[in-house]
């Protein structure tokens, strides 16, 4: 039985129904992709690894570039077209991967919610349920009890603004404003988009007002307050009966919070993996599922940590004189690369980290602040 019917347990059902084992669904909300707290951007080669090609309704349109803009207003742009980065709607894919996995004989139950495990199962709101093997899909709520220090509070609003321009993801840097985080917007066509703040121990609802007003006319269509992870993954994503996968294994980046293709491939490879353990009874092959996420992912998420460790200690001052050594150079040699699901390089390129003297002396020189104040 599965718990949470977002991308990770869905492509978990899909793959353990289509090798004929019996699979079980439940979603405590009333609709699957509901509510859609996700920023939506993805890559077309994230998408067709985890076997998607996205229906019309699904795929929203390509993003060209990203702006970048730093506490005091200065700004780089990214060209993003060779990442092949596209916005998607959340609700429209999570509903096409149900339909994958409910064809491959995958039974989905919404308004139904995990209560607690029992000796042969499971207790939901709607009975008990028995199974051998129990995924923990529900995402950051399952870590809430275990580690709050891996979660920031964030708010995104579908807004319609004159200043959302299609093709344009915005990213603001201001550790006063958002601490530990940043500011997006994220195009869903011209003149609408996704707009969201996190921050650490921020009050989301009066920082997002802060900052839409200070953007001009708009108009909100929808509010969206949820929870992110930052931490990377947690130790064990199996332990006994239980295996977590998605948010809930901690499978989004470090960096973003951006989830579809890390834990949609979590997902993937939980399926696959509980498969072969049904099958043979053999525990080890359900213990490859970690080995496999954490081959293809660990290394990069293990840079993706370190990098948000340090932007983190960053103030304000530093990050505008970082922002001041970014060359053109560094923008076009960015802007080739295809790295969207691998970017710590890119990262390391736009803190000029590799080589440069003077990037480390304005890094030790916001440490010495701190030291002194």
């Amino acid at each position: 039985m599965i718990a949470g019917g977002s991308i990770a347990g869905l492509l978990c059902a899909r793959e353990i129904s289509s090798r004929g084992f019996k699979v079980l669904v439940i979603e405590e909300d009333y609709e699957i992709g509901t509510p859609e707290h996700c920023g939506g951007l993805v890559s077309i080669s994230g998408l067709n690894e985890i076997g998607i090609i996205p229906f019309r309704k699904t795929f929203e349109h390509k993003i060209e570039n990203a702006k970048i803009i730093s506490p005091n207003g200065s700004s780089f742009t990214i060209n993003s077209k060779k990442q092949r980065v596209i916005e998607i709607s959340r609700r429209e894919l999570d509903k096409q991967i149900a339909f994958q996995a409910q064809k491959n004989g995958t039974v989905i139950k919404v308004r139904t919610s995990f209560q607690e495990k029992t000796k042969t199962g499971v207790r939901t709101n709607d009975g008990n349920v028995d199974c051998r093997i129990f995924v923990d899909a529900r995402g950051v709520s399952s870590l809430i009890h275990k580690d709050r220090t891996g979660i920031l509070s964030s708010a995104q609003y579908e807004i319609y603004a004159k200043w959302i321009r299609n093709g344009r993801v915005e990213v603001i840097f201001d550790q006063e404003k958002y601490p530990g985080f940043f500011a997006w917007i994220i195009p869903s066509g011209e003149g609408k988009g996704k707009v969201g703040i996190a921050g650490r121990g921020i009050n989301v609802s009066q920082t997002m007002d802060d900052f839409l007003n200070d953007r001009g006319e708009f108009s909100i269509v929808r509010k969206i307050f949820a929870p992110i992870w930052i931490k990377g993954p947690i130790k064990n994503f199996i332990q006994d009966d239980t295996v977590f996968v998605g948010d809930a294994a901690g499978q989004a980046k470090p960096t973003t919070a951006g989830g579809i293709f890390t834990s949609g491939m979590g997902g993937v490879f939980a399926g696959q993996a509980i498969s072969n353990y049904l099958k043979t009874d053999n525990r080890d092959e359900l213990k490859q599922y970690q080995k496999k996420w954490n081959f293809r992912f660990g290394k990069e998420f293990e840079k993706q940590s370190l990098a948000r460790k340090l932007l983190e200690r960053l103030d304000n001052e530093t990050i505008n004189q970082l922002f001041g050594s970014i060359t053109p150079e560094i923008t076009k040699e960015i802007s080739e690369k295809d790295d969207f699901d691998f970017h710590t390089g890119s990262i390391i390129k736009l803190l000029g980290i590799k080589g440069s003297m003077k990037t480390i002396q304005i890094l030790m020189s916001g440490e010495m602040k701190k030291l002194l104040s």
